[in-house]
């Protein structure tokens, strides 16, 4: 068989061009730290470490998403903590207030710093994250929560929904409270509350009562009574000789309790006990009930301190209003300030829930990441070896193709 000189030229410039593309080929994995750099050089594997980047991708947002989850409800406990504080301040004023010692003129000085913590607080519960987004108003978070009405009064006009977020495949955690929650509502078991004075049907309070009055409690003696929960109305009256009297009655319309009233005596009913004081006028009433069922809202609670620490308390009626009003105010507080606590906690618990999917999204990233390079990664030392290898292949082809070249019938002529 013969071999032309053309045969033996693309023979050789193909096995040079192929040892130079092995050897190119291994420079570029070792240059790129990859073994696989195109899909072809191991289709299963490319095609295994799609699917995984995909994964790490999506680990990687629910781990962006806790930073910003972390950031909401930090300011939130930070703003949470203000709030218990500002409480806590404002029931050791209405302590003072309450003592006996104080003058008129103490009183005001007392409401002036009152009112002082009172504007703090709707303050914060107006707070933002800084980046103008208001913490307590739900998924209304552009405009202010809280807002002054044509009374005067604080009022929420942010949204009912808890803001949440999405911080990993199979969690949507609530990373703000709404402002109502907070400062509109009380803890589970509050328990009871008593209120003096006149109300409409609706159970709002509309005026002070004109007798002297006074009441502890309620106390509960009887969780076990079958009236216990409801909401209970007390009126005074008098008999036929002008003596006063009383009549509890419940929200059905049924009597509780009724009788010849007798000051530092308790009247029991519903699983209740209540002690009044005081000489009482016809047609006085207190209202008794579940803390959910009387007043929840702080800011309200705030405003009727103020409100009677503001006027002057000069008759038996206006102090047994003073005092009457800072009693029921004191326990709204007692009760707000648990609910804020409560929130708070719930807050912190959040918190370190966020701390333990970090650490196991985590270690989910580096088995990602561990899964990842050994589809795709290099081993280097092999990597090296076959460089040295591919190198040598190529230096032969070109050394042969050298000596071929140098091989032609015309060398021989003379």
């Amino acid at each position: 068989m013969r071999i032309s000189t053309v045969t033996m030229f693309e023979q050789s410039v193909s096995s040079m061009n192929r040892q130079q593309g092995d050897f190119m080929k291994v420079g570029q994995q070792i240059a790129t730290g990859r073994r696989v750099v195109n899909p072809s050089d191991d289709p299963q594997a490319a095609s295994r470490a799609v699917g995984v980047s995909q994964s790490q991708a999506v680990t990687q947002q629910h781990m962006d998403a806790r930073v910003s989850a972390r950031n909401a409800l930090s300011q939130s406990e930070s703003v949470l903590n203000s709030v218990s504080d500002a409480i806590a301040s404002g029931k050791t004023l209405l302590v003072q207030a309450a003592s006996d010692t104080l003058s008129d003129a103490d009183r005001q000085s007392v409401a002036s710093e009152l009112r002082g913590i009172y504007e703090t607080l709707i303050g914060q519960a107006n707070a933002t994250d800084g980046n103008g987004r208001y913490l307590f108003g739900g998924y209304k978070d552009d405009s202010p929560p809280f807002i002054r009405n044509g009374d005067g009064n604080i009022e929420y006009i942010g949204d009912e929904n808890i803001r949440a977020q999405r911080i990993d495949a199979s969690r949507l955690m609530p990373v703000a409270d709404n402002g109502a929650k907070i400062f509109q509502s009380v803890a589970i078991g509050a328990g009871y509350l008593a209120e003096a004075g006149q109300f409409d049907v609706d159970g709002n309070r509309t005026g002070g009562n004109a007798g002297s009055v006074t009441f502890k409690g309620p106390q509960v003696t009887d969780p076990a009574d079958p009236d216990f929960g409801e909401t209970y109305t007390l009126t005074f009256d008098e008999d036929g000789d002008g003596n006063p009297t009383f009549e509890v009655t419940a929200s059905d319309g049924s009597v509780a309790a009724d009788g010849a009233y007798a000051p530092g005596q308790p009247i029991a009913f519903g699983g209740l006990s209540l002690t009044l004081e005081g000489t009482p006028e016809a047609g006085d009433t207190l209202r008794i009930g579940q803390a959910e069922e009387m007043n929840t809202d702080l800011f309200r609670s705030f405003e009727k301190a103020l409100a009677v620490l503001e006027n002057p308390a000069t008759t038996p009626a206006g102090k047994a209003e003073l005092r009457n009003s800072l009693n029921t105010v004191m326990r709204e507080f007692d009760n707000g300030l648990d609910n804020v606590l409560t929130v708070r906690a719930s807050v912190g618990a959040r918190l370190n829930e966020l701390d333990v999917v970090d650490a196991v999204g985590g270690n989910r990233m580096m088995n990602y990441e561990q899964t990842l390079s050994d589809l795709v990664d290099l081993d280097y030392a092999e990597a090296i070896s076959e460089y040295s290898l591919r190198q040598v292949g190529l230096q032969a082809a070109q050394k042969a193709f050298v000596d071929i070249k140098g091989l032609s019938l015309f060398d021989y002529l003379r």
